[in-house]
């Protein structure tokens, strides 16, 4: 038996250690994402028109691809082909003595066809470089080293973070600032669990300096104890072993890699890397049998911004109200993925790149897994009983595949998926895990509690912080062209009036059309209805038009003052669905500048123009929220807490497209059976 088993578990190491990438030898795709060879020639570029023996401070905050317009990139799809290529560009926003600039750079040309400096409020991505150094800086500061010794605490323990100050009315900033809050990390790993609370420190970025500092009160830093989540730290008794659970491909996998385009049963979609937005899938869609043809669905569709406002408005922290797209980036923290730990055995990884704060290339290895999910559901099934003397049952088990990725953005891990079926639905899905935001009190019981404290008790001396987390979807759907319509399918319940059914009432579908975007704001849960992306130019043979539908996870909307500063700039999160018609600038639902903005340029600005949607090329914005009240479950790390969508076919095909899928080919296994 034990020559078996040797056998079995060398198959799955030949099988598992053999990528399916094939390298992509053609030219780049419109929508590839800047190669790490792009991303030199940008840094080279704008480096050079800025006269490098001068003493110009440049500093890159965002270089991305200059997203080709969508008629040339679908004209260009229409006859691919390396003698008509699109130019590449490069969109890049940099701080130079101390201004913000937008730079257009031509990478074919190698010149920089436009340059703006940018006067408005609000400023760009911050650096991971600038945020190390600034983080540092309390460590080596003379009154905070003093602060430490009044806590008797030992400095050399003291870990910093950043955290960007919002805007709370009145006259705009005039410098970038963020806030640094310290922890005390003796005896744990887990340093949001310990703040070191009453120290209040500002930090200029441009200057990288000190320009704010004060400590005016004290309160213990939470105890150690039972914080570490390192499994090398835990203590018996232990929690149940879980058991592991190889899958076994015998033919291998089933997609492809070609470059950034993957290939899957009927599906074909393009995966780019974003620094700001993280993972972005362009180009879905869906091999339709009948029609012997793919079949457009969603042209471009990723995180658009993440808003997280928290409940405490004291001094201490009313400013923590995240944007973390706009400010601190998905693509910026992305983890590397751990292989059986953070994606299946049968996961196959991409690596991600991005400019760095001089612009020189960082390479996040592992940021992306692909992966067949086998989760043992059901496709579809059906037994029939009803005829006589037979017992039919036919069923299908469900096969999906997972594009990963996870940001990892201080205290908070976000897990974000995207899901392809066979049946032609997408499903998105994001999961946070990762540490609470906490604050230190002086309480260690809740009969103790005689005052607002604005979270949950989790243990001595540690309140969880209520907070919100709006994740916003920018979904580009073009459901067999471009021009597409936004139905609202409302059920409405009407009355029985005549005297033949003895049924009183029943509820019947009534089609809504929005013709602008001030008919397609909703709020999900507040009326029953279907949420319908169609192209009212084509149809099925029995005369329905051809759409998908939004299938929302759960109804949560913002409850903050529409006037309240955080909502103001998260204005976004009023709504769970927006419309709007599509505008290659309307990318990012917070503005291109984030951090300190005032709700100038966001969803909700651009939508009061209430522009004509129907019969358009529209994009559809959805809000997925969540409000978290900790528990102390949540202690001392989250299990994953998960929401999402589904985008499924309506009318879509001319029938159930899996009816017809082929079963798998059943894995016989080696009797392994121990005899006695």
């Amino acid at each position: 038996m034990a020559s078996t088993l040797k056998m079995v578990f060398m198959l799955l190491f030949s099988i598992f250690t053999i990528s399916p990438v094939s390298c992509y030898k053609g030219a780049h795709h419109p929508l590839d994402p800047l190669s790490p060879k792009e991303l030199t020639f940008v840094q080279t570029i704008v480096k050079k028109s800025y006269n490098p023996s001068s003493n110009n401070s440049i500093s890159f905050h965002y270089v991305g691809l200059d997203e080709p317009e969508k008629p040339t990139v679908l004209s260009w799809l229409s006859k691919p082909s390396t003698e008509t290529l699109i130019p590449r560009r490069a969109l890049v926003f940099t701080r130079v003595n101390e201004q913000t600039h937008e730079i257009i750079v031509d990478l074919s040309k190698r010149i920089i066809v436009s340059d703006e400096v940018y006067k408005g409020p609000g400023y760009p991505l911050l650096t991971a470089d600038e945020q190390v150094a600034a983080i540092q800086l309390p460590l080596t500061y003379g009154p905070f080293i003093e602060s430490a010794k009044k806590r008797d605490l030992n400095v050399s323990y003291a870990v910093c973070s950043t955290f960007t100050v919002g805007w709370f009315g009145g006259a705009e900033r005039t410098k970038r600032v963020v806030k640094v809050q310290c922890y005390y990390n003796k005896d744990t790993v887990n340093l949001y669990l310990r703040p070191i609370e009453g120290i209040q420190i500002v930090v200029d970025l441009d200057k990288m300096e000190i320009v704010e500092y004060s400590d005016t009160f004290k309160i213990p830093v939470p105890k150690a104890d039972g914080t570490d989540y390192r499994f090398s730290e835990q203590k018996p008794p232990f929690g149940p072993r879980i058991n592991g659970a190889a899958i076994v491909q015998t033919n291998g996998p089933g997609f492809q890699i070609d470059g950034h385009t993957i290939r899957w049963v009927n599906w074909e979609f393009h995966l780019a890397f974003d620094v700001r937005v993280g993972p972005i899938i362009s180009l879905a869609s869906i091999y339709d049998p009948e029609k012997h043809t793919y079949r457009s669905v969603l042209y471009r569709g990723h995180i658009s911004e993440l808003f997280v406002p928290y409940m405490d408005p004291t001094e201490e922290y009313y400013y923590k109200t995240f944007f973390d797209c706009g400010e601190f980036g998905f693509g910026q923290n992305a983890a590397s993925l751990v292989p059986l730990a953070d994606c299946p055995n049968n996961a196959v990884f991409m690596d991600g790149y991005y400019a760095a704060h001089d612009g020189s290339t960082v390479k996040v290895s592992n940021a992306f897994c692909i992966f067949e999910r086998h989760a043992g559901d059901i496709m579809w099934r059906h037994t029939e009983l009803g005829i006589p003397n037979r017992v039919i049952t036919e069923a299908r088990p469900e096969v999906s595949l997972v594009v990963r990725m996870v940001a990892t953005i201080g205290n908070y891990d976000h897990i974000i998926d995207w899901e392809f079926k066979p049946s032609g639905s997408i499903k998105a899905q994001v999961g946070l895990s990762g540490v609470l935001e906490v604050k230190s009190t002086t309480f260690t019981n809740v009969d103790q509690i005689n005052e607002e404290v604005y979270g949950t008790l989790l243990g001595d001396n540690t309140i969880g912080l209520n907070h919100d987390h709006f994740l916003t979807y920018r979904l580009d759907l073009d459901i067999d062209g471009v021009a597409n319509s936004f139905v609202k399918q409302n059920l409405v319940a009407k009355h029985v009036n005549d005297e033949v059914s003895p049924r009183k009432s029943y509820w019947t579908v009534v089609s809504e059309t929005a013709k602008t975007e001030s008919e397609a704001k909703i709020r999900s849960g507040m009326t029953p209805s279907d949420l319908v992306i169609v192209n009212p130019n084509k149809k099925t043979k029995p005369g329905n038009h051809h759409g998908y539908r939004l299938i929302p996870g759960t109804a949560t909307h913002s409850l903050l003052l529409e006037d309240d500063y955080p909502q103001i700039r998260g204005a976004f999160s009023k709504y769970n669905v927006w419309v709007t018609p599509y505008n290659k600038s309307e990318v990012w639902a917070g503005g291109k500048y984030v951090d300190q903005s005032q709700g100038q340029d966001t969803l909700a600005v651009w939508t009061l123009r209430d522009r004509k949607i129907e019969n358009e090329d529209i994009v559809l914005w959805h809000v997925v929220g969540y409000h978290h009240s900790p528990c102390q479950e949540d202690f001392p790390v989250m299990p994953t807490l998960s929401a999402g969508f589904e985008l499924r076919p309506t009318n879509f095909f001319e029938r159930n497209p899996v009816l017809k899928v082929l079963p798998p080919k059943p894995v016989r296994w080696p009797n392994c059976t121990a005899k006695p």
